[in-house]
């Protein structure tokens, strides 16, 4: 995969994110990631995850008659498990399926941009900055203590995903999680304190991660960046492959 293109790398990190929402649904009672036609959408209608990820991608390049129905579909999905609030997110390039939200109302409430990268055992240097392994329930109180609803991913399984801190004084101060599907390393929820901020954790924590999904035989990763975080990512080597708008009802 030395030679992947963007196309290539978009693909594989929608899939490995996907991925990731119906492992996070496997621990919440009535959560799904519904594979519908032109789009998957992550049903969670209980709290606390219900207030996070209720999103749904939209699929590029569909003809007119398929963005309606993949729209419906999605509205469809979300309105039967009573959740109102949800997130479609769409590819900056899919010009139609913009126009499809547009007319309907939806509006864009952030954006986030793609990124992805080749890897190759042995080509990633393991940062020197002090990281190690986090235990989960450190994990999850980590994530409230920077303002996430509490018992947030309480039901998720720690195993199948790979958790980092950066510490400081015995305390974590930086953490990013990862998940492998498909030989794709995906790298989520990185998050700084921000009196700690400007000291190269981020960027050390993504490094890791990086050279850790070589060792165990990954071929890509992929994340979505905020545009404060754009310049960490690239540090480390991951390209841009598009902005992801996330439209709201």
């Amino acid at each position: 995969m030395t030679l992947a293109t963007d196309d290539e790398l978009y693909a594989r990190g929608s899939e490995t994110l996907l991925a990731s929402w119906a492992q996070y649904a496997r621990g919440c009672a009535g959560a799904a990631l519904r594979r519908l036609s032109g789009v998957a959408a992550a049903v969670f209608p209980q709290e606390p995850e219900r207030a996070v990820y209720n999103n749904a991608l939209l699929d590029r390049g569909l003809g007119r008659a398929e963005r309606a129905a993949a729209v419906d579909a999605m509205a469809a999905a979300y309105r039967s498990a009573g959740v109102g609030r949800y997130a479609a997110w769409v590819h900056e390039s899919d010009e139609g399926m913009r126009a499809e939200l547009s007319g309907r109302g939806y509006a864009i409430a952030e954006s986030t941009l793609a990124m992805g990268m080749p890897l190759a055992a042995g080509s990633i240097t393991r940062p020197e900055v002090e990281l190690g392994p986090l235990d989960w329930a450190e994990y999850r109180e980590y994530l409230e203590n920077v303002g996430a609803p509490a018992g947030l991913l309480s039901g998720a399984d720690p195993s199948a995903f790979h958790a980092l801190a950066a510490r400081r004084a015995g305390a974590n101060v930086a953490t990013a999680i990862a998940f492998d599907h498909h030989g794709d390393c995906g790298i989520y929820n990185m998050s700084t304190l921000e009196t700690a901020r400007r000291r190269g954790l981020g960027t050390a924590l993504t490094a890791r991660h990086v050279h850790d999904a070589a060792q165990r035989g990954c071929c890509t990763a992929s994340l979505q960046s905020t545009p404060m975080a754009e310049r960490v990512y690239a540090a480390v080597g991951f390209r841009a492959l598009g902005r992801i708008l996330e439209y709201v009802p």
